[in-house]
Protein backbone atom coordinates (compact mmCIF):
# COMPACT_ATOMS: atom_id res chain seq x y z
CA UNK A 1 0.00 0.00 0.00
CA UNK A 2 3.11 2.38 0.94
CA UNK A 3 4.60 2.04 -2.48
CA UNK A 4 1.45 2.56 -4.47
CA UNK A 5 1.10 5.40 -2.51
CA UNK A 6 4.73 6.94 -3.40
CA UNK A 7 4.37 5.81 -6.83
CA UNK A 8 1.08 8.15 -7.11
CA UNK A 9 2.87 11.30 -5.27
CA UNK A 10 5.65 10.67 -7.55
CA UNK A 11 3.05 11.22 -10.52
CA UNK A 12 1.81 14.07 -9.23
CA UNK A 13 5.15 15.46 -8.56
CA UNK A 14 5.85 14.62 -12.09
CA UNK A 15 2.85 16.29 -13.08
CA UNK A 16 3.27 20.05 -11.49
CA UNK A 17 7.05 19.74 -12.63
CA UNK A 18 6.06 19.88 -16.16
CA UNK A 19 3.05 22.60 -15.33
CA UNK A 20 5.71 24.59 -14.33
CA UNK A 21 8.06 24.16 -16.82
CA UNK A 22 5.42 25.18 -19.26
CA UNK A 23 6.51 28.80 -19.49
CA UNK A 24 9.88 27.69 -20.48
CA UNK A 25 8.47 24.91 -22.75
CA UNK A 26 6.63 27.72 -24.47
CA UNK A 27 9.50 30.29 -24.74
CA UNK A 28 11.77 27.94 -26.45
CA UNK A 29 9.44 26.69 -28.53
CA UNK A 30 9.41 30.42 -29.88
CA UNK A 31 12.19 32.67 -28.32
CA UNK A 32 11.65 35.15 -30.79
CA UNK A 33 8.22 36.27 -30.12
CA UNK A 34 7.91 39.85 -29.89
CA UNK A 35 6.47 42.11 -27.37
CA UNK A 36 3.76 44.18 -27.63
CA UNK A 37 3.53 48.06 -28.46
CA UNK A 38 1.70 51.36 -28.14
CA UNK A 39 -1.08 52.56 -29.78
CA UNK A 40 0.59 54.83 -31.53
CA UNK A 41 2.59 51.84 -33.42
CA UNK A 42 -0.37 50.47 -35.23
CA UNK A 43 -2.95 51.62 -37.53
CA UNK A 44 -5.90 53.37 -35.71
CA UNK A 45 -8.06 50.79 -36.79
CA UNK A 46 -6.35 48.91 -34.35
CA UNK A 47 -7.17 50.76 -31.40
CA UNK A 48 -9.69 50.63 -28.85
CA UNK A 49 -10.46 54.42 -27.12
CA UNK A 50 -8.60 54.68 -23.74
CA UNK A 51 -6.58 51.42 -24.40
CA UNK A 52 -2.86 52.72 -24.67
CA UNK A 53 -0.87 49.84 -24.78
CA UNK A 54 -0.64 45.78 -25.15
CA UNK A 55 -1.42 46.13 -29.08
CA UNK A 56 0.42 43.22 -31.00
CA UNK A 57 2.53 43.96 -33.95
CA UNK A 58 0.85 43.20 -37.37
CA UNK A 59 2.21 41.20 -40.01
CA UNK A 60 3.57 38.25 -37.92
CA UNK A 61 3.72 35.08 -38.92
CA UNK A 62 0.43 32.68 -37.71
CA UNK A 63 2.25 30.75 -35.42
CA UNK A 64 3.22 34.09 -33.20
CA UNK A 65 -0.65 34.66 -33.01
CA UNK A 66 -1.87 31.34 -32.08
CA UNK A 67 1.01 31.39 -29.06
CA UNK A 68 -0.11 34.77 -28.34
CA UNK A 69 -3.13 32.60 -26.33
CA UNK A 70 -0.45 32.51 -23.31
CA UNK A 71 1.13 36.15 -23.63
CA UNK A 72 0.12 38.65 -21.96
CA UNK A 73 -1.52 41.81 -24.23
CA UNK A 74 -4.66 43.51 -24.46
CA UNK A 75 -7.20 41.21 -25.86
CA UNK A 76 -5.89 38.21 -23.62
CA UNK A 77 -8.64 38.12 -21.12
CA UNK A 78 -10.70 38.80 -24.26
CA UNK A 79 -9.68 35.51 -25.88
CA UNK A 80 -9.83 33.57 -22.34
CA UNK A 81 -13.37 34.63 -21.26
CA UNK A 82 -14.87 33.22 -24.54
CA UNK A 83 -12.20 30.21 -25.09
CA UNK A 84 -13.65 29.23 -21.06
CA UNK A 85 -17.00 29.61 -21.87
CA UNK A 86 -17.07 27.55 -25.27
CA UNK A 87 -15.59 24.26 -22.79
CA UNK A 88 -18.35 24.91 -19.84
CA UNK A 89 -21.13 25.06 -22.37
CA UNK A 90 -19.64 21.86 -24.37
CA UNK A 91 -19.59 20.08 -20.85
CA UNK A 92 -22.91 21.20 -19.94
CA UNK A 93 -23.72 19.40 -23.68
CA UNK A 94 -22.08 15.98 -23.00
CA UNK A 95 -24.17 16.64 -19.73
CA UNK A 96 -27.42 16.65 -21.08
CA UNK A 97 -26.88 14.11 -23.77
CA UNK A 98 -27.13 11.93 -20.97
CA UNK A 99 -30.60 12.37 -20.05
CA UNK A 100 -31.93 14.00 -23.19
CA UNK A 101 -32.40 12.48 -26.66
CA UNK A 102 -31.52 15.03 -28.93
CA UNK A 103 -31.75 12.60 -31.77
CA UNK A 104 -35.22 10.88 -31.65
CA UNK A 105 -37.22 13.79 -29.46
CA UNK A 106 -37.72 16.56 -31.83
CA UNK A 107 -39.04 19.06 -28.60
CA UNK A 108 -35.73 18.94 -28.06
CA UNK A 109 -33.99 20.18 -30.90
CA UNK A 110 -34.95 23.84 -29.93
CA UNK A 111 -32.23 23.90 -26.76
CA UNK A 112 -30.12 21.91 -28.64
CA UNK A 113 -29.97 25.10 -30.96
CA UNK A 114 -29.57 27.23 -28.17
CA UNK A 115 -26.50 25.13 -26.95
CA UNK A 116 -24.67 24.80 -30.67
CA UNK A 117 -25.37 28.80 -31.33
CA UNK A 118 -23.66 28.91 -27.70
CA UNK A 119 -20.65 27.05 -28.81
CA UNK A 120 -20.44 28.68 -32.29
CA UNK A 121 -20.64 32.17 -31.14
CA UNK A 122 -18.16 31.54 -28.06
CA UNK A 123 -15.63 30.19 -30.31
CA UNK A 124 -15.39 32.84 -33.03
CA UNK A 125 -15.42 35.74 -30.60
CA UNK A 126 -12.59 33.92 -28.87
CA UNK A 127 -10.94 33.43 -33.04
CA UNK A 128 -11.93 37.42 -33.73
CA UNK A 129 -9.76 38.70 -30.59
CA UNK A 130 -6.97 35.96 -30.96
CA UNK A 131 -6.33 36.14 -34.77
CA UNK A 132 -8.09 39.69 -35.25
CA UNK A 133 -5.00 41.69 -35.45
CA UNK A 134 -2.92 39.80 -37.75
CA UNK A 135 -3.97 42.44 -40.72
CA UNK A 136 -6.39 44.80 -41.30
CA UNK A 137 -7.87 41.98 -43.75
CA UNK A 138 -8.05 39.53 -41.14
CA UNK A 139 -9.21 41.91 -38.60
CA UNK A 140 -12.54 42.53 -41.22
CA UNK A 141 -12.52 38.75 -42.06
CA UNK A 142 -12.67 37.64 -37.91
CA UNK A 143 -14.63 39.87 -36.75
CA UNK A 144 -17.08 39.74 -39.70
CA UNK A 145 -17.18 35.42 -38.47
CA UNK A 146 -18.02 36.87 -34.73
CA UNK A 147 -20.83 38.73 -35.97
CA UNK A 148 -22.16 35.55 -37.66
CA UNK A 149 -22.08 33.92 -34.82
CA UNK A 150 -23.73 36.57 -32.41
CA UNK A 151 -26.57 36.88 -35.21
CA UNK A 152 -27.29 32.87 -35.21
CA UNK A 153 -26.80 33.20 -31.26
CA UNK A 154 -29.74 35.55 -31.65
CA UNK A 155 -31.91 33.11 -33.19
CA UNK A 156 -31.33 30.46 -31.11
CA UNK A 157 -32.45 32.63 -27.71
CA UNK A 158 -36.00 33.21 -30.10
CA UNK A 159 -36.55 29.74 -30.50
CA UNK A 160 -36.14 28.52 -26.83
CA UNK A 161 -37.55 31.01 -25.78
CA UNK A 162 -40.70 30.76 -28.76
CA UNK A 163 -40.56 27.25 -28.07
CA UNK A 164 -40.36 26.92 -24.34
CA UNK A 165 -41.33 29.97 -22.59
CA UNK A 166 -44.35 31.59 -24.95
CA UNK A 167 -47.67 31.24 -23.30
CA UNK A 168 -50.84 30.39 -24.82
CA UNK A 169 -52.28 34.32 -25.20
CA UNK A 170 -48.90 35.38 -26.66
CA UNK A 171 -48.95 32.16 -28.56
CA UNK A 172 -51.94 32.99 -30.66
CA UNK A 173 -51.27 36.24 -31.53
CA UNK A 174 -47.60 35.39 -32.80
CA UNK A 175 -47.51 32.21 -33.95
CA UNK A 176 -46.93 32.26 -37.73
CA UNK A 177 -44.58 35.16 -37.64
CA UNK A 178 -42.79 35.35 -34.29
CA UNK A 179 -39.64 32.90 -35.83
CA UNK A 180 -39.32 34.03 -39.43
CA UNK A 181 -39.05 37.75 -37.99
CA UNK A 182 -36.48 36.36 -35.33
CA UNK A 183 -34.65 35.33 -38.84
CA UNK A 184 -34.98 38.69 -40.03
CA UNK A 185 -33.60 40.47 -37.24
CA UNK A 186 -30.69 38.09 -36.55
CA UNK A 187 -29.80 39.23 -40.31
CA UNK A 188 -30.41 42.59 -39.58
CA UNK A 189 -28.52 42.05 -36.70
CA UNK A 190 -25.54 40.75 -38.37
CA UNK A 191 -25.66 43.72 -41.73
CA UNK A 192 -25.44 46.26 -39.15
CA UNK A 193 -22.57 45.22 -37.27
CA UNK A 194 -20.99 44.19 -40.38
CA UNK A 195 -21.49 47.58 -41.84
CA UNK A 196 -20.54 49.11 -38.46
CA UNK A 197 -17.24 47.40 -38.78
CA UNK A 198 -16.72 48.68 -42.23
CA UNK A 199 -17.84 52.35 -41.62
CA UNK A 200 -15.03 52.11 -38.68
CA UNK A 201 -12.34 53.43 -41.15
CA UNK A 202 -13.92 56.67 -42.48
CA UNK A 203 -16.88 57.10 -39.56
CA UNK A 204 -16.79 58.51 -35.50
CA UNK A 205 -16.97 55.41 -33.54
CA UNK A 206 -20.41 56.77 -32.51
CA UNK A 207 -21.56 55.53 -35.88
CA UNK A 208 -20.17 51.90 -35.05
CA UNK A 209 -22.11 51.73 -32.14
CA UNK A 210 -25.56 52.72 -33.83
CA UNK A 211 -24.97 50.34 -36.61
CA UNK A 212 -24.10 47.45 -34.24
CA UNK A 213 -26.70 48.19 -31.40
CA UNK A 214 -29.36 49.26 -32.53
CA UNK A 215 -30.27 46.46 -34.86
CA UNK A 216 -28.99 43.54 -32.03
CA UNK A 217 -31.97 45.36 -29.28
CA UNK A 218 -34.41 45.13 -31.58
CA UNK A 219 -33.57 41.70 -32.10
CA UNK A 220 -33.40 41.33 -28.49
CA UNK A 221 -36.77 42.71 -27.26
CA UNK A 222 -38.80 40.43 -29.98
CA UNK A 223 -36.57 37.56 -29.12
CA UNK A 224 -37.31 37.88 -25.48
CA UNK A 225 -40.46 38.89 -25.17
CA UNK A 226 -42.20 35.45 -24.56
CA UNK A 227 -39.84 35.75 -21.07
CA UNK A 228 -40.37 39.25 -20.56
CA UNK A 229 -44.18 38.44 -20.64
CA UNK A 230 -43.56 35.62 -18.14
CA UNK A 231 -41.54 37.67 -16.45
CA UNK A 232 -44.08 40.35 -15.86
CA UNK A 233 -46.89 37.73 -15.22
CA UNK A 234 -45.29 36.00 -12.15
CA UNK A 235 -45.98 35.85 -8.46
CA UNK A 236 -44.52 34.71 -5.64
CA UNK A 237 -47.13 31.77 -5.21
CA UNK A 238 -45.90 30.34 -8.75
CA UNK A 239 -43.71 27.04 -8.21
CA UNK A 240 -41.56 28.27 -11.07
CA UNK A 241 -38.19 26.75 -11.12
CA UNK A 242 -36.73 28.60 -14.15
CA UNK A 243 -38.06 31.63 -13.37
CA UNK A 244 -34.87 32.74 -11.65
CA UNK A 245 -32.46 31.80 -14.15
CA UNK A 246 -34.77 33.88 -16.91
CA UNK A 247 -34.30 36.84 -14.04
CA UNK A 248 -30.99 35.68 -14.22
CA UNK A 249 -30.55 36.12 -18.05
CA UNK A 250 -32.08 39.60 -18.39
CA UNK A 251 -30.29 41.03 -15.65
CA UNK A 252 -27.20 39.43 -17.29
CA UNK A 253 -28.09 40.89 -20.62
CA UNK A 254 -28.28 44.35 -19.54
CA UNK A 255 -25.53 44.54 -17.68
CA UNK A 256 -22.89 43.17 -20.35
CA UNK A 257 -25.34 45.59 -22.77
CA UNK A 258 -24.20 48.70 -20.80
CA UNK A 259 -20.53 47.60 -20.94
CA UNK A 260 -20.50 47.10 -24.74
CA UNK A 261 -22.13 50.55 -25.10
CA UNK A 262 -20.33 52.62 -23.01
CA UNK A 263 -16.31 52.12 -21.85
CA UNK A 264 -16.89 53.22 -18.85
CA UNK A 265 -14.00 51.83 -17.06
CA UNK A 266 -11.69 52.73 -19.68
CA UNK A 267 -12.71 56.43 -19.80
CA UNK A 268 -12.80 56.81 -16.10
CA UNK A 269 -8.68 55.11 -15.71
CA UNK A 270 -7.18 55.89 -19.39
CA UNK A 271 -4.25 53.53 -19.68
CA UNK A 272 -4.97 51.41 -16.49
CA UNK A 273 -7.32 48.68 -17.67
CA UNK A 274 -5.24 47.78 -21.17
CA UNK A 275 -4.82 44.13 -19.64
CA UNK A 276 -7.44 43.82 -17.17
CA UNK A 277 -10.57 45.79 -16.49
CA UNK A 278 -11.78 46.55 -20.17
CA UNK A 279 -15.77 47.20 -20.08
CA UNK A 280 -15.25 44.78 -23.09
CA UNK A 281 -14.07 42.35 -20.85
CA UNK A 282 -16.61 43.08 -18.84
CA UNK A 283 -19.19 42.53 -21.13
CA UNK A 284 -17.84 38.69 -22.23
CA UNK A 285 -18.36 37.58 -18.54
CA UNK A 286 -21.58 38.66 -18.18
CA UNK A 287 -22.45 37.76 -21.60
CA UNK A 288 -21.12 34.04 -20.94
CA UNK A 289 -23.11 34.08 -17.67
CA UNK A 290 -26.43 35.04 -19.51
CA UNK A 291 -26.37 32.45 -21.76
CA UNK A 292 -25.76 29.74 -18.96
CA UNK A 293 -28.39 31.22 -17.04
CA UNK A 294 -30.56 30.79 -20.38
CA UNK A 295 -29.52 26.74 -20.98
CA UNK A 296 -30.38 25.92 -17.50
CA UNK A 297 -33.71 28.19 -17.62
CA UNK A 298 -34.70 26.32 -21.22
CA UNK A 299 -33.47 23.35 -19.96
CA UNK A 300 -35.62 23.59 -16.82
CA UNK A 301 -38.94 24.59 -19.38
CA UNK A 302 -37.87 21.85 -21.59
CA UNK A 303 -38.96 19.19 -18.71
CA UNK A 304 -41.48 21.46 -16.59
CA UNK A 305 -43.60 22.96 -19.54
CA UNK A 306 -43.60 19.43 -21.99
CA UNK A 307 -47.91 19.35 -21.49
CA UNK A 308 -48.21 23.16 -22.63
CA UNK A 309 -45.27 23.33 -25.64
CA UNK A 310 -46.54 20.06 -26.81
CA UNK A 311 -49.56 21.32 -27.44
CA UNK A 312 -48.62 24.88 -28.66
CA UNK A 313 -45.86 23.33 -30.95
CA UNK A 314 -46.92 20.88 -33.86
CA UNK A 315 -44.82 18.07 -34.82
CA UNK A 316 -43.57 19.70 -38.22
CA UNK A 317 -42.67 22.86 -36.09
CA UNK A 318 -39.39 21.95 -34.38
CA UNK A 319 -38.19 20.46 -38.13
CA UNK A 320 -39.37 23.72 -39.47
CA UNK A 321 -37.64 26.46 -37.25
CA UNK A 322 -34.52 23.99 -37.42
CA UNK A 323 -34.61 25.07 -41.00
CA UNK A 324 -34.81 28.55 -40.32
CA UNK A 325 -31.74 28.29 -38.40
CA UNK A 326 -29.95 26.60 -41.56
CA UNK A 327 -31.65 29.72 -43.80
CA UNK A 328 -29.93 32.56 -40.65
CA UNK A 329 -27.03 31.22 -40.89
CA UNK A 330 -26.64 31.03 -44.70
CA UNK A 331 -27.94 34.01 -44.79
CA UNK A 332 -25.66 36.00 -42.44
CA UNK A 333 -22.85 34.32 -43.73
CA UNK A 334 -23.78 35.38 -47.36
CA UNK A 335 -24.00 39.25 -45.58
CA UNK A 336 -20.56 38.59 -44.14
CA UNK A 337 -19.40 37.73 -47.55
CA UNK A 338 -20.53 40.27 -49.35
CA UNK A 339 -19.12 43.22 -46.71
CA UNK A 340 -15.38 41.18 -47.41
CA UNK A 341 -15.91 41.47 -51.12
CA UNK A 342 -16.68 45.92 -50.06
CA UNK A 343 -13.40 45.45 -47.56
CA UNK A 344 -11.14 43.98 -50.49
CA UNK A 345 -12.29 46.48 -52.95
CA UNK A 346 -11.75 49.41 -50.55
CA UNK A 347 -8.24 48.02 -49.73
CA UNK A 348 -7.28 47.60 -53.26
CA UNK A 349 -8.66 51.16 -53.84
CA UNK A 350 -5.84 51.96 -50.97
CA UNK A 351 -3.08 50.32 -52.07
CA UNK A 352 -3.54 51.67 -55.57
CA UNK A 353 -3.85 55.75 -54.33
CA UNK A 354 -0.72 55.00 -52.61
Amino acid sequence: MATIVMERIGRVFISLQQIREFPRILTEAAPSMPGTVRDMEVPCYFRERHICTGYRPLNQNWRYYFLSLFQRHNETINIWTHLLAFFIVLVKLLQLSETVDFASDHHSWPLLILILSSLIYSAFSALAHLLGGKSELCHYVFFFLDYVGVAQYQYGSAIVHFYYAVDESLHSYVNWIFMPAATVFSCLSCLGCCYGKYCNHSQPNWVRKVCQVVPSALAYIWDSSPVAKRLMSWSAESNDPAIVYHFGQVAFFLSCATFFSFPLLECCLPGRCDFIGQSHQIFHVFLSCCTLCQIRASYLDFVGRRELYSVLHGSSEAALFVGLYVLTLVVCALIAALMLRKVKQMLHLRDKAK
